[in-house]
C-alpha cells in the first residue's frame, strides 16, 4: 500500500510517499480501506517532535479518518467486513490502509460523505467539549472565537449558535471573515487592522465577553483579558500563533476570570462517558442539518505534504482532507442509524488536531 511517511523530525518536508507492507490487525484491532483523512495543525507539530504523545519515525500522521473495515482483529464483534466507520487514532492516517483499536472507532452514518466524515471528529469534538463541558457556555451569552475561519474556530462558531450564544468572530481579513459570517458570527473583527480588545467592548456596551475561544494566543490572548466581563471564561485550545502567553495571575482575580485549559485527547482515557455523550450530540445535529464541516479544499493521498502546509502555514479555511484515489469499487453495508449512539463504540483513544 502507499503511504506518506515520517522519517526524520524535522517537518512537513521530511515527509515522502513510499510503499510499506499491508498492516495486519492484533486482537481488539480492525484493518480499515482509508478513504479520508483530516488533517490538522498538530500533524505539523507531530512531524517536528514536538506533540505531547510523540510516536518516533518512521510513522504517517494523520489522527482522523473515514472508511470501511477490511479486517477483523481477534475478539471484535461490533463491526463487520464492509462497514463504514470513522477512526480516531493516535497516528497514521495518511496511509491507504490503517490498523486501530475498535474501540477507536464509530459506525458512520450512510448520509454523511468520506470527507465530512473525516473532517469531523476532531474540530467539532474540541468546541463542543471545549464550550458546553470546560466553558458552560449559556444561551444568551457572548462568546468571542478567535482565527474563527480555521478548523477548530469555525465548528466553535457554530456550535455557540447552536447553543444560543452571540458570537463575535476575529480573523485576518475580508476573506476568512466572510467565511465566519456564512457559518453564523453576529459580529466580525478584523484581527489585522482593528484593535480587538476596543471592538469587543464596543460590540457588548463595554461589559466584555462572558467566553473566549482561543486556538491562537499571542497578543490576542492579552486582547482576550483585557476584554473578558466579569466572571468571563478564557478557553486556551492552542496556540496556533506560535506564542504562548504568560498569564499575570492578579489581572484574573479583579474580575473572578477563569482561564481554562481544554486537553481534549485526555476524556478518551480519563473521562470516556463524557466524549461517548459529546459525539452522540454531535451526530444528532450532524443528522439534523445544525452543523456541517466547512471542506475547504481536498488533495489526493500523494499531495499530502502540500495539504499540511496550507494548514500549517494558516493559509487554509475551516478543513482540509487527503482522499484515496479508488482502486476497487465500494463495498459496505447498510447500517441502523441507531448503532451510533451504542455507548461502547464512541470512546475515541485520539491525539487533537
Amino acid at each position: 500500500m502507499l503511504a506518506i511517511v515520517c522519517h526524520e523530525l524535522t517537518g512537513p518536508a521530511a515527509l515522502r510517499l513510499d510503499e510499506v507492507p499491508e498492516p495486519r490487525p492484533g486482537p481488539g484491532q480492525v484493518r480499515i480501506r482509508v478513504r479520508a483523512c483530516g488533517v490538522n495543525f498538530a500533524d505539523g507539530l507531530i512531524t517536528r517532535g514536538q506533540y505531547q504523545r510523540q510516536p518516533q519515525p518512521p510513522f504517517s500522521p494523520g489522527f482522523e479518518v473515514s472508511g470501511d473495515v477490511l479486517e477483523l482483529g481477534t475478539g471484535v464483534k461490533r463491526f463487520v467486513i464492509g462497514q463504514r466507520v470513522i477512526a480516531m487514532t493516535p497516528y497514521g492516517g495518511y496511509a491507504e490502509q490503517l490498523v486501530v483499536a475498535a474501540i477507536g472507532c464509530v459506525p458512520m452514518p450512510e448520509a454523511m460523505s468520506w470527507e465530512d466524515g473525516a473532517a469531523f471528529p476532531v474540530v467539532f469534538g474540541t468546541s463542543h467539549v471545549a464550550l458546553c463541558h470546560r466553558a458552560r457556555l449559556r444561551a444568551g451569552e457572548t462568546l468571542v472565537v478567535h482565527g474563527a475561519s480555521g478548523g477548530v474556530g469555525l465548528t466553535a462558531v457554530a456550535i455557540g449558535k447552536q447553543l444560543g450564544a452571540t458570537v463575535i468572530a476575529t480573523a485576518n481579513g475580508p476573506g476568512k471573515l466572510e467565511i465566519a459570517r456564512q457559518h453564523g458570527a453576529d459580529h466580525l473583527i478584523d484581527s489585522g487592522q482593528e484593535d480587538v480588545r476596543l471592538r469587543i467592548k464596543e460590540l457588548t456596551d463595554g461589559r466584555g465577553a462572558n467566553v473566549v475561544y482561543d486556538p491562537v494566543g499571542g497578543e490576542l490572548f492579552t486582547a482576550s483579558l483585557r476584554s473578558i466581563a466579569f466572571e468571563g471564561r478564557i478557553l486556551l485550545i492552542g496556540f496556533a500563533s506560535g506564542s504562548v502567553p504568560q498569564i499575570p495571575a492578579n489581572h484574573l482575580l479583579v474580575k473572578n476570570v477563569d482561564v481554562i485549559g481544554l486537553n481534549w485527547p485526555a476524556y478518551a482515557e480519563l473521562h470516556p462517558r463524557l466524549m461517548t455523550e459529546s459525539f452522540r450530540t454531535l451526530i444528532q445535529w450532524h443528522l439534523s442539518g445544525a452543523i456541517k464541516p466547512h471542506i475547504s479544499a481536498s488533495y489526493p493521498l500523494e499531495d499530502a505534504v502540500e495539504a499540511l502546509n496550507q494548514v500549517v502555514s494558516r493559509k487554509s479555511t475551516g478543513k482540509v482532507v487527503t482522499m484515496r484515489r479508488n482502486r476497487e469499487p465500494d463495498r459496505f453495508l447498510q447500517l441502523d442509524v441507531s448503532l451510533l449512539f451504542t455507548p461502547a463504540l464512541s470512546v475515541m483513544p485520539a491525539a487533537r488536531g
